[in-house]
């Protein structure tokens, strides 16, 4: 008796473990449904490209590559190790001899050494360096573009999922239209062609819906590439309020903070210094460098040693055209900066009136127009279910309300759009 309750007992707590066992994949699975998609914000896509956009990727590799021609740069000469045997009895066999070879041969081994003039090593290192702070900056450029182009895409996708809704209510409410005129018609209130003409209009809205899901579906794929595939799931989506966002800023504070922080501009200036380092190098090169020899001589039964120095004359070639063109690259080079400065300044001007005009344009709508558009479409709606007003005046405060909401989006992309340019003018997503 004791031994049957003593495997019961076991039973029921063998099942008991198989069912917590299975507790936590059942949970799992109900929290991952439970889920949904991944959703990422405007700050996550940014993040995410700067991390795994594959041409962003690339481009950090030229400053590895640079780091590495520094190294090349500041390498020292090798010494060259010579050595020689002659009088050697090659085509007498029979005269060779520790004796022949002791009193006869010649055996020379040297070493010589190229000493470098004029500093030519550490100049090479600073133009290097100078070229990898240039690679730097320029890929940092890359980055504040690629950031401009995630928050441009980003809000594409915005404005096509808003078109989305905008496009389902619509269609939802115009089919409710549709239900209460076809049971109107049933009951003779209108004609069969005024029914006919209001059920025509639903192609228009399922178009729209359509239309709006591809637009999205699109938009979402263009930003994975932006994002690099691997970097979120195929079902993913984007979070974050479709809404007006308003920015008070000083033109002259704008441009002001460009100057300090465009990566641009700041490789126009490293270039400037790079520049002067290639003149100095050229300068360097102009310098004849010594070649210094030792060898150690066996002939005739005597050791001896001999010294060797040579050195080009600079008669000829003194480095005078490369050091003519590295002075002119540096005019080259501080011209370019005034134009970058330039082209800041005009980016900054530029996108900041570009705001403001897109901003008085959302202005005006929120000033009112929605709220009549809507109002006017609510009003033909009511009456036109009652029999108040004629289908042709409530299709047309519908095609109104529509227009106007659409209008609207696209105004209100267009001004998100111009902040992200005012952003990326002036080199940084923190506006002063």
């Amino acid at each position: 008796m004791r031994a049957k309750h003593f495997r019961f007992s076991v039973l029921i707590l063998v099942v008991c473990l198989a069912g917590a066992s299975c507790v936590p994949s059942v949970s799992a699975q109900v929290s991952s449904s439970v889920q949904g998609p991944v959703k990422i914000t405007l700050d996550e896509a940014i993040q995410m490209a700067l991390a795994h956009n594959h041409n962003l990727v690339a481009a950090r590799t030229v400053i590895q590559q640079n780091e590495a021609q520094e190294t090349t740069a500041n390498l020292r000469p090798n010494p060259v190790l010579l050595g020689d045997a002659q009088f050697l009895p090659v085509f007498q066999p029979g005269h060779f001899s520790s004796e022949y070879l002791d009193n006869s041969a010649q055996f020379d081994l040297g070493v010589s050494y190229l000493f470098e003039r004029g500093g030519k090593r550490q100049h090479r290192l600073e133009a290097a360096k100078d070229q990898t702070a240039v690679t730097r900056s320029q890929v940092a450029d890359s980055e504040r573009s690629l950031a401009f182009q995630v928050a441009a895409q980003f809000t594409n996708v915005q404005l096509a999922e808003s078109t989305l809704d905008l496009a389902q209510q619509s269609l939802k409410s115009f089919q409710d239209t549709v239900d209460i005129s076809k049971e109107r018609y049933r009951a003779g209130d209108i004609s069969e062609d005024d029914y006919l003409k209001i059920k025509l209009q639903l192609l228009q809205f399922q178009t729209d819906a359509s239309q709006a899901r591809l637009a999205r579906a699109q938009a979402l794929a263009d930003l994975r590439q932006l994002l690099g595939y691997e970097s979120v799931p195929a079902d993913y989506d984007v979070a974050g309020a479709f809404d007006y966002l308003s920015v008070s800023a000083h033109l002259e504070d704008l441009q002001a903070k460009a100057l300090a922080t465009r990566p641009d501009l700041r490789a126009a200036q490293q270039s400037v210094a790079a520049a002067n380092s290639q003149y100095k190098m050229a300068r360097a090169n102009g310098k004849r460098d010594v070649t210094a020899q030792i060898n150690y001589t066996h002939i005739t039964a005597l050791s001896t040693a001999s010294l060797f120095g040579s050195i080009q004359l600079p008669i000829f070639d003194r480095n005078q055209g490369e050091i003519a063109r590295t002075r002119f690259a540096i005019t080259q080079a501080q011209e370019q900066q005034r134009a970058t400065n330039d082209q800041v300044l005009t980016d900054v001007r530029d996108a900041y009136e570009g705001l403001q005009t897109n901003d008085q344009i959302i202005q005006l709508y929120r000033s009112g127009y929605l709220d009549e558009a809507q109002q006017d479409r609510d009003i033909s709606e009511y009456a036109y279910k009652r029999g108040a007003t004629s289908l042709l005046n409530f299709l047309d405060a519908e095609r109104s309300y529509r227009a106007t909401q659409r209008a609207y989006r696209q105004a209100l992309a267009s001004y998100l759009l111009a902040l992200e340019q005012l952003r990326q003018a002036v080199g940084t997503r923190t506006l002063p």
